[in-house]
């Protein structure tokens, strides 16, 4: 099926020829030193100038070698920093470019759907409500069109525009359709003039202002716990350099400073994972909100179901048919009770309403397949009519359309006029109660009778029964008029009834199963529709929505008869909203918030976009999505498929307990130093401290932030989805979390004294520091399994399924060993060569703080039955 012969647009050759010459459509962009602000942005962590000054005290001193050693670990540190943050930076930044904006243009005399940067010069443009311009461009052709231009021009009321005006790119289509010439893309554009206006300013997400807010407390910790090992040290008699080089260290150990680049390369890569599975998390803050959602609203088309709609059933005043084929492949016949009909033209009217009455269209691709562009709807009648033998090009040419009354939410009906000898035809489909509401008389047998009260009861009964099958039904209605002049009063009143158009969009198979999983992970799910009650209660049984407790459906007029606190009292148990309009999803998810919920809202159309800004998670539909939607939202489903939300809603919570995992490993293990060296001042001579500076230094930043990035990245263990969400305002470290981090601290600190005690410090402290550090270095290598859940056992969750875990085992085995038993280094970190048995009785200490983890998470399994 194509246009109208009269608008052919450019060809193909043209097309691709004025891209070469003109480029892509894209704003240039800025050109930023983005190394050197990372790079730069590694010297903003405080740990970066604790080790900073560190290093220049020990130069002060004369600790030549500690300040050559700590100038290494700074440049360690920050390289790593640097190069982690930069590919996270890189693998976001190529996320972002995912989604691709698309537009439809005319070419070769057919209405085709390209992405925005391919529209070039000359280019012919198809725009409706809801889109967003691509480029400058001439109306050559507008219906009642209306633009926001207040990015341009900073002006809230829509810009009204007619043919020959220009329309400029970035702005949006809020009312009215039209078609435009394009006169001028990429940095040519307006919009090109001031592209350094629309760049995005770095946003800090709740998760980033915690993270922030426990960074700024653990480091008002570890100054303070400093500042008493140095006044306990001088208090001792130790020197102020050496003293003040061990509680600089401390300070250091006390913070775990590879937070920041963990969770970073978590999110990142949880994205990305996202963005694989047609989840593509446009801010970070979605991430952490997804894992505590409540309530998933959502729409009924294509999200619940395939949104392939197929006309399954016409229902005219005299007869019934059905209608075989499948998909968008104009073949199929019309029968009634079961024998084909041959004479479809009693039908000839209901087809020509559809058709003409109808913006979409249908392109043969070259694999003969039939590519549809524009509503799943108005495609489905299309291809009716195709069935029949009707083109909607040639009725086009033959039927020019003079005026079109647009279809919205509200009216529930569209409208259009057309050119023919003698006068015009007027043609309307929609919702079958508004479309009846505006029929005096109905077409029976191909003549015109008058539409009775008891008719029209006949008509609604047919509609109830084809909604209770699930079928979705639209009314066609017309009426012709003599005028000279196109008609401009009283257009929709006085039409003809002609009958009932009835189609399927099936269920999406998968989605009962997404349902079962949701009701098990404490989410409660709604349907909110545009559909009819029957067709949406139909579907919502058919998918387990609904039971018997949940069984009523309350319709967008009933909304509007109930104050908040009665709608408030009917969400709790109303699972399916149906005949709703964008303002009532906007009601419905204030209430829910304001009742404790975290609501998830999906949404397409443009006037959506309030209700998915006010909603904790707001989701964008992909395919059917208005630009104007996917900007209000966090996240876009590129397949508008709701098993995705709940495939998002899974990853949210694996990488918000990975985050909990990684953060809990990392405070542990850096409080156990502190409380090593509190013992070793408070029952020895500061000259028997457990570790010295640079011993400490070098576990801090080689034995630990390669763990901390493989919990970081760890798969999910247990059925995450077998829990409760977790309460949105939750603390990363709350009472369970914190209650592990320092038990496993003051456990693994005793362990470890305890080493160091029967290792005879007095008399040989080489080797008892030696077998300490050796000990650390083995709980690394051991307890870092420990938190990979903490709630399942470690023998759960197994040892060899996190492959970048056992490459930083492997790498701190390798680093430890080289500094351990090579000879210049032994002597440069103060560190002597053990045997096998005394590596034996460090991995034994480690094994105990094993065994502690192993009761810990024991009883915590027990308490949450």
């Amino acid at each position: 099926m194509q246009k109208a012969k009269s608008i052919i647009g450019l060809s193909s050759k043209q097309a691709l020829s004025a891209l070469k010459k003109h480029g892509y459509n894209e704003l240039e962009k800025e050109k930023k030193l983005k190394g050197l602000v990372v790079f730069a942005r590694q010297f903003k962590n405080p740990i970066a100038w604790i080790l900073i000054v560190a290093a220049f005290i020990s130069y002060g001193i004369g600790e030549r070698l500690n300040f050559w050693v700590i100038l290494f670990i700074i440049g360690f540190v920050i390289l790593m920093g640097f190069i982690q943050e930069y590919k996270a930076e890189k693998a976001v930044e190529a996320l972002r470019q995912i989604v691709k904006p698309k537009t439809t243009v005319i070419r070769d005399g057919k209405l085709i759907t390209i992405e925005a940067k391919e529209v070039v010069p000359g280019d012919l443009l198809s725009l409706e409500m809801g889109d967003r311009v691509p480029a400058d461009s001439e109306v050559t052709h507008a219906l009642h069109l209306d633009l926001d231009e207040a990015m341009l021009t900073g002006e809230s009321k829509p810009a009204k525009k007619t043919m020959g005006e220009t329309i400029y790119a970035g702005t949006q289509i809020v009312n009215g359709r039209c078609e435009a010439l394009v006169t001028a893309t990429g940095m040519q554009t307006k919009l090109g003039d001031i592209a350094t206006m629309i760049q995005n300013a770095e946003e800090h997400t709740p998760l980033q202002k915690r993270m922030d807010e426990l960074g700024r407390f653990l480091a008002i910790v570890a100054l303070a716990a400093a500042t008493i090992i140095l006044l306990m040290g001088l208090a001792r008699g130790a020197s102020t350099g050496e003293i003040l080089i061990v509680a600089l260290a401390l300070a250091v150990a006390a913070v775990p400073e590879g937070l920041p680049l963990t969770m970073t390369l978590a999110l990142s890569f949880g994205m990305n994972k996202m963005a694989k599975k047609n989840a593509l998390v446009r801010r970070m803050m979605a991430v952490e909100t997804l894992g505590s959602t409540t309530m998933i609203c959502s729409d009924k088309t294509g999200t619940l179901t395939k949104n392939e709609m197929t006309v399954q059933k016409v229902w005219t005043p005299d007869k019934t048919y059905d209608v075989t084929g499948v998909g968008y492949r104009p073949k199929g016949s019309f029968k009634v009770d079961g024998t084909e009909v041959k004479n479809l033209d009693p039908l000839i009217p209901l087809f020509k309403g559809s058709m003409l009455c109808n913006n979409a269209n249908l392109v043969e691709n070259n694999r003969h397949h039939w590519d549809p562009v524009g509503d799943p709807t108005e495609v489905a009648m299309l291809t009716m009519g195709s069935k029949a033998g009707y083109l909607k090009a040639e009725l086009d040419e033959k039927y020019e359309r003079v005026e079109e009354i647009f279809f919205t939410s509200k009216r529930k009906m569209m409208t259009t006029i057309h050119k023919r000898k003698g006068g015009f035809d007027i043609y309307s489909k929609g919702a079958p109660e508004v479309i009846l509401d505006r029929c005096d008389t109905m077409l029976v047998n191909g003549k015109h009778k008058k539409l009775t009260k008891k008719d029209k009861e006949e008509i609604l009964k047919q509609n109830l029964e084809f909604g209770h099958n699930a079928l979705r039904v639209l009314a066609v209605a017309m009426k012709e008029t003599k005028t000279k002049k196109i008609p401009s009063k009283d257009v929709e009143k006085g039409l003809t009834f002609i009958g009932l158009v009835a189609m399927r969009d099936p269920a999406r198979p998968e989605v009962k199963g997404a349902l079962q999983v949701c009701k098990k992970a404490g989410i409660k799910v709604m349907m909110i529709t545009g559909d009819n009650d029957h067709t949406a209660l139909a579907i919502g049984k058919n998918l387990g929505l609904t039971d018997e407790k949940h069984s009523k459906v309350v319709t967008g007029k009933q909304i509007d008869e109930m104050d908040d606190k009665a709608l408030g009292e009917a969400i709790k148990e109303v699972r399916i909203f149906a005949r709703t309009q964008p303002e009532h999803k906007l009601r419905i998810v204030t209430l829910l918030k304001k009742q404790g919920h975290v609501v998830a809202m999906t949404g397409d159309g443009i006037n959506d976009a309030p209700a998915l800004k006010k909603a904790d998670i707001g989701i964008a539909m992909g395919i059917k999505g208005t630009d104007v939607t996917k900007e209000a939202a966090d996240m876009i489903l590129e397949d508008d498929n709701f098993v995705t939300i709940v495939e998002a809603v899974r990853e949210g919570r694996r990488i918000y307990e990975n985050i909990e995992k990684f953060t809990t490993y990392l405070i542990s293990r850096n409080f156990t130093e502190v409380i090593l060296i509190f013992f070793g001042i408070i029952f020895f001579d500061f000259h028997f401290l457990p570790l010295l500076a640079i011993q400490i230094l070098f576990i801090n930043a080689f034995d630990e932030e390669m763990p901390a990035i493989g919990l970081g990245l760890d798969q999910a263990h247990g059925e995450l989805m077998n829990r409760k969400p977790r309460p949105p305002k939750e603390a990363l470290m709350n009472k369970v979390n914190s209650f592990i981090v320092f038990s496993v601290a003051l456990v693994m600190a005793l362990i470890s004294f305890a080493v160091f005690l029967v290792s005879d410090p007095l008399n040989q402290i080489e080797y008892a520091r030696t077998m300490v550090f050796a000990t650390i270095v083995a709980m690394v290598l051991v307890d870092t399994f420990n938190f990979r859940s903490l709630r399942l056992s470690v023998f759960q969750t197994g040892f060899f399924n996190n492959k970048f875990l056992i490459l930083a085992v492997l790498v701190i085995f390798g680093v430890t060993g080289l500094v351990m038993y090579n000879p210049s280094l032994a002597v440069l970190f103060e560190l002597t060569p053990l045997s096998g048995k005394d590596w034996g009785l460090a991995l034994a200490a480690a094994l105990l703080v094993l065994v502690y983890m192993e009761v810990l998470k024991g009883f915590r399994r027990a308490f949450e039955k």
